[in-house]
This record gives C-alpha cells, sequence and structure tokens, in this order.
C-alpha cells in the first residue's frame, strides 16, 4: 500500500469562497497561485499590512477583497476554503482551531500536519492540468518534477484535447463502444513508449 493517502481533486474555485489570512510573501505566493490557476476566484485577504506587490497583484480582479484587519472569527462566516499564511505560528495555529470548529477545510502554509488539503505544484497546458503531490514531504521536489514536465508535454497537447472533445461528441454508440473507438485514437501516445520496453 501507498504511504499517500491523499485523494486528488480539482476544485472550481470560482464557485467557492476563499478566505487567505496573511498579506505578506506567504500569503503573495498563495494568492498568487489561486489566481493563475482560476484568475475568477473569489477570494478575501484579510491582513494587518499588505506588501506591495500583493496590492499590486489583486488590483485587476474584481472578485478578490482586500481588508486590512486582524484576523477574527467572523471572517470565516460563509468560506469554504482557507488558507492560513501569516507569519506567527499562534495565530496559524488559532485560524486552525477556528477553522476546524466551524468545518471549513484549511491549508496552514508550511505545516503539513494542520492541513485538510494541499496546494500542489501544477502543469499547464492548455485544458490539460496535472497536480503534483509529495505528501507533504518535499515542495522542491515537487517544483522540479514541475519543470521536467512542462518542458517534455508538447503546446501542442491542448490541440488534440480539443479535437478529441469534438470526436468524442460526434462518435455513436454506448459507452464502451466510444471507450473503445477514443482509445483507439489515442494509442499513438503510449505506443512509442511501449517500444521503448
Amino acid at each position: 500500500m501507498s504511504d499517500n493517502h491523499l485523494f486528488p481533486v480539482f476544485f472550481k474555485v470560482d464557485r467557492l469562497n476563499v478566505l487567505v489570512v496573511g498579506g505578506g510573501h506567504v500569503g503573495h505566493e498563495k494568492v498568487s497561485a489561486l489566481l493563475s490557476n482560476c484568475p475568477t476566484a473569489s477570494l478575501t485577504i484579510v491582513a494587518t499590512e499588505f506588501r506591495p506587490e500583493l496590492t499590486a497583484l489583486v488590483k485587476d480582479y474584481p472578485h478578490v477583497e482586500m481588508v486590512q484587519k486582524p484576523f477574527s472569527c467572523g471572517d470565516l462566516f460563509g468560506k469554504d476554503l482557507v488558507i492560513a499564511a501569516t507569519n506567527d505560528h499562534d495565530l496559524n495555529v488559532t485560524i486552525w482551531e477556528k477553522a476546524r470548529s466551524c468545518k471549513v477545510l484549511i491549508n496552514v502554509a508550511d505545516t503539513p500536519d494542520l492541513c485538510d488539503f494541499y496546494l500542489g505544484s501544477v502543469v499547464q497546458k492548455g485544458n490539460l492540468k496535472i497536480a503534483i503531490s509529495t505528501n507533504g514531504k518535499s515542495p522542491t521536489i515537487a517544483k522540479r518534477l514541475k519543470q521536467v514536465l512542462q518542458e517534455c508535454l508538447p503546446d501542442s497537447l491542448d490541440a488534440v484535447l480539443e479535437k478529441l472533445h469534438l470526436i468524442r461528441n460526434r462518435l455513436s454508440g454506448d459507452f464502451a463502444a466510444k471507450v473503445a473507438k477514443l482509445n483507439a485514437l489515442t494509442d499513438v501516445l503510449v505506443e512509442e513508449e511501449t517500444h521503448k520496453h
């Protein structure tokens, strides 16, 4: 059995309300990751201070609200996900405790034991998105793998996806027949690797 028991999911962040607590370097990193994956994400950022880089980043995103104040329990109201990204360990633990009591999923930056979910390294080629997790063991390895995959996967993959989507919509027959046809069409993606072995 694998030691990694994480269940990978992809959140439709534009349908969720996300709270980020922290306006420093880590907060900027998390907000940047969220917005790069979903520019229409609905975010509320609560912090006593905001880095200029963070303020500059979010100014063109109307779904992002910046609230300059200390964290309070009321900030969790109506939120679906929380990311605690302050440089105050005790405050991060407090946010975690409050989120847990409110049944809100939380990620405490750089503290795997206080995370209900991780933000993995992401590889994207158009509609294709691959998330990489090392189960919180080594974000550095995840970032390196991201670099490798980003370079190895051809940009043309997105065009292939679009064509297969059109073909799938035009295929007749039952589910099994459609799967068989699509498998035959995509054999080329794996046959080179098969011939190597």
